[in-house]
């Protein structure tokens, strides 16, 4: 048996493609996978596959081939951008003496990395057991006692692989017990945010398209930003104020082309952030060249985890790297007459994101009603409600009540007139609201 290396940080990179030139983007991206990994890229493969091996994926020019590469640039890694069946991963680790891994294994590697979260380290975990199970081998025959009619022979009857089959499926179920509480958890504090009545905005995109600076930038907050695939797993939900009001805003895993069906899975709580959204943040590397074809990729995820259909921002991200010869480039709203708004910004050096706001509150229709409202002694709850809302901007009082000057969102003046001692609001709230509120 091939004793599998430890190490793993020297890797030689596999690119199968089917006829015609290979991709290169597809090619840069597998290369930015590999180095959010750890791994330090000692070479770069292309090999075209216009039939597939069914034992190795290559034919044996080609693992020749890889087999001199990997010895020259002292690789002990073999990387492969390509799904590989078991069979297929067995055989060129005993062909290459290496170890080999494919496009799921390398970014559940990644993963395993970023997840810091409980509920993202389970996640992670069940998705790499998923993984392994296609890929158990048999092992420790020795130690098998299956042959039985001799003392010291009889046994419990099964294999060591069938032992080890049991135990990780034992462990897959315990872990998708936990996960569903997990999500029952989350769905509580989505339900308690839906109470709220604040709208729900998550930032979606390809991965490395910025959005964790975007969210700091809008935010205030912390969270991990960095220049490289996956910088963000766990979601990170934050409250925000704009003109008419608050949202709750969501930072969420990034994306890559062919996203391993297993992982979308697996990650299906985490992506609920952006599944159960009210407006998605699209954003977008605006200083990518294949930037379209990253929109489309975002898309065709979006509407595998159901939210294709859920309205979007465009955001072009990082328009400071589009300016030739040092010019700078300006942040703009484009509002076509069909189609996406879109909002050009650079959130690393702050610029556009006023424009981005506005973009949000008219996505959203956050209104504001201003005037001046007269409460009877017996409204002091309603009172002490604009206060904490912070919607009272001043207030006089007499022997029969307060009147207050209040400046507060519409969709909360329209929740307070729904409730007891809202009438006072009702003067406040436009013509063609009067009938809903009704």
């Amino acid at each position: 048996m091939f004793e599998r290396s430890r190490k793993g940080e020297h890797a030689l990179l596999i690119q199968p493609h089917a006829g015609g030139p290979p991709d290169e983007g597809l090619l840069e991206e597998f290369a930015d996978l590999a180095r959010s990994a750890g791994a330090t890229v000692a070479a770069v493969l292309t090999a075209r596959i216009d039939r597939p091996n069914a034992a190795m994926l290559i034919g044996s020019g080609k693992l020749e081939e890889v087999k001199a590469a990997a010895e020259a640039t002292g690789a002990d890694l073999i990387l492969v951008n390509h799904p590989l069946s078991p069979g297929q991963e067995r055989n060129l680790e005993r062909a290459l003496q290496r170890r080999v891994v494919d496009r799921t294994g390398l970014i559940l590697d990644i993963f395993a990395q970023r997840a810091h979260s409980h509920d993202g380290k389970l996640q992670v975990e069940l998705a790499q057991l998923k993984h392994m199970a296609t890929r158990l081998v048999r092992g420790w025959t020795h130690l098998e006692r299956q042959r039985g009619g001799s003392i010291g022979l009889r046994g419990p009857g099964e294999t060591q692989l069938e032992t080890d089959r049991r135990l990780l499926q034992k462990r897959l179920e315990q872990l998708q017990r936990r996960l569903e509480k997990v999500e029952v958890q989350r769905t509580q504090m989505r339900r308690a945010r839906v109470r709220s009545e604040l709208p729900r905005v998550a930032l979606v995109g390809y991965t490395n398209a910025g959005k964790s600076t975007l969210f700091n930038a809008m935010t205030g907050a912390e969270a991990y930003a960095a220049d490289q695939l996956f910088a963000t797993l766990d979601p990170t939900v934050r409250r925000i104020e704009l003109s008419g009001g608050g949202v709750v805003l969501a930072d969420t895993v990034g994306f890559v082309r062919d996203l391993p069906h297993e992982l979308v899975a697996a990650f299906r709580s985490t992506l609920s952030e952006a599944r159960e959204a009210d407006l998605l943040l699209h954003v977008v590397d605006a200083a990518d060249p294949l930037r379209d074809e990253r929109i489309a990729q975002v898309d065709e995820v979006l509407k595998d985890i159901g939210a294709g259909d859920l309205p979007q921002v465009l955001v072009f991200n990082k328009i400071d790297r589009l300016g030739a010869d040092g010019e700078t480039v300006a942040p703009r709203i484009d509002r076509p007459a069909e189609g996406r708004v879109r909002v050009w910004l650079s959130a690393r050096d702050g610029l556009g994101l006023d424009l981005l706001r506005q973009a949000l509150a008219e996505a959203l229709e956050l209104r504001h009603v201003v005037g001046e409202v007269r409460l009877p002694p017996q409204a002091a709850r309603l009172r002490a409600r604009l206060h904490d809302l912070g919607a009272v901007r001043g207030e006089d009082h007499d022997e029969h009540g307060w009147r207050i000057r209040v400046d507060l969102p519409l969709a909360d003046a329209q929740r307070l007139f729904a409730q007891a001692h809202g009438e006072a609001l009702r003067h406040l709230l436009p013509e063609q609201d009067d009938e809903d509120a009704a």
